[in-house]
Formats: C-alpha cells, sequence, structure tokens
C-alpha cells in the first residue's frame, strides 16, 4: 500500500511540476500591464506597506528567488529581477509578501523560523541515522526510531511551510489587483501562476508524510 502511495506521490509531484514549469513559460512571454519588472514590484510593494529596511537584489540561477530574514533582503533570480512579465511580477510579489509576513510577526513564520536550526540539524544526520537504524535494527532498535523522530522535524517543518507559502500568494494577487498592477486579463495569469507555485509545496508536505509513514512501518514490522 505505501508503495503505492509512493507511486502516486511521485506521479503528481511530476505533473504539478511540468504544468507549473509550462505555465511560468507562458505568462514569462506575457508583459506586465504598466511594464514594471520584478525588482520595481518588490520596491512598490514594501513602500507602500511602509517596510523601508528591506533590500531588493539580483541573485544568479533560475528559481532562486527567496526572502532572507536574517539580512533583510529579498533575491530574487536574474529572470525575474530584470523582466517585466506577469511571472516576474508575480513572484516578485509573492516574495515580498514573506517580508511583510516577516515584518508583522506573521505567527506560522514565527513558527517556520523557530525550527530552522532544529530542521537544519536533522536534514543534516537524518539520513545516517535511518541507514545505520535500518542496518542495527534487530541490536539497536531504538537508533531506527531516532531517525523518525529527526524525519517527523523534517515532515512538521514541511507542513508548517503550506501556510506561510499559500498566505504569501494570497498577499501577492491581493496587492497586485489592489495596487493596478495588474487587470481583469492578467489577474487569473498571476494567480494561476502562484497556485501551481503552491501546489508543489502541498506534494513536498504529502511525500515527506508517506515516507514517514514508511519509515514507521519498518520500525513497527520488526517488533
Amino acid at each position: 500500500m505505501i508503495w503505492l502511495i509512493f507511486i502516486a506521490v511521485m506521479l503528481l509531484s511530476w505533473l504539478i511540476q511540468t504544468t507549473l514549469q509550462s505555465r511560468f513559460n507562458k505568462y514569462s512571454r506575457v508583459p506586465s500591464p504598466h511594464g514594471l519588472t520584478g525588482a520595481d514590484i518588490a520596491r512598490l510593494m514594501l513602500r507602500q506597506n511602509g517596510i523601508n529596511d528591506v533590500t531588493v537584489q539580483s541573485v544568479r540561477g533560475r528559481l532562486t528567488d527567496h526572502f532572507n530574514p536574517q539580512d533583510k533582503t529579498i533575491n530574487l533570480s536574474e529572470s525575474v529581477y530584470g523582466s517585466a512579465s506577469i511571472a516576474a511580477c508575480a513572484v516578485a510579489a509573492h516574495e515580498t509578501g514573506h517580508a511583510i509576513q516577516h515584518a508583522q510577526g506573521y505567527a506560522p513564520l514565527r513558527l517556520r523560523s523557530a525550527l530552522v536550526p532544529v530542521v537544519t540539524f536533522a536534514n543534516n544526520t537524518v539520513q545516517w541515522v535511518l541507514l545505520l537504524g535500518i542496518l542495527l535494527l534487530d541490536r539497536f532498535p531504538e537508533l531506527l526510531w531516532c531517525g523518525i523522530a529527526l524525519f517527523a522535524m523534517t515532515t512538521l517543518f514541511s507542513f508548517i511551510t503550506l501556510p506561510v507559502e499559500i498566505n504569501a500568494s494570497q498577499r501577492a494577487v491581493q496587492w497586485l489587483d489592489g495596487a493596478g498592477i495588474v487587470d481583469e486579463r492578467t489577474r487569473p495569469m498571476a494567480a494561476d501562476a502562484l497556485k501551481w507555485a503552491a501546489y508543489t509545496y502541498v506534494v513536498a508536505a504529502l511525500g515527506s508524510l508517506a515516507t514517514l509513514f514508511y519509515y514507521i512501518s519498518i520500525a513497527n514490522d520488526r517488533r
């Protein structure tokens, strides 16, 4: 049964990633109504929300866009920073949504930030602990449960990420619409791009949960 779930999650993940790439490529060719670039959008959205201590900068790579609360920077990939497309506007507004969450003390974001050190440790050690736990299951079953506990932290983190990402997208679409950045034709495009991006986090969380149940089943079968 667990393998059927894994296969279903993998197929769903492939479908969502393929659709997301297709939609972003499509909307990257649609110019924003006012010709504003991703960098323009981020700076304007920050300014209208009264945030003056966040820097918008360009970073290398594709899909490397993120907000860093440590140094208060919105990092936009080169294809977003200087692009005046609907896709770039949507991505920039989404990342700025995270900056607004941080400024307003959005509770799920605070919780996620608090878990970062624990999850970083878990990510760096969990694979080795799980591997050793499976190899030494007959002699030292507690080690596998330690690995399961570490993996559970990463699963919890992926589910806490969901409301953070969804809320940032909601903020982005509402602001783009309210500020008149998008019109009746382009608003659905921006919303659609962010919707498919959010689906990737949903599938990642479900995949992590399925993997957690898999390791739990291994531990229980050897009791």
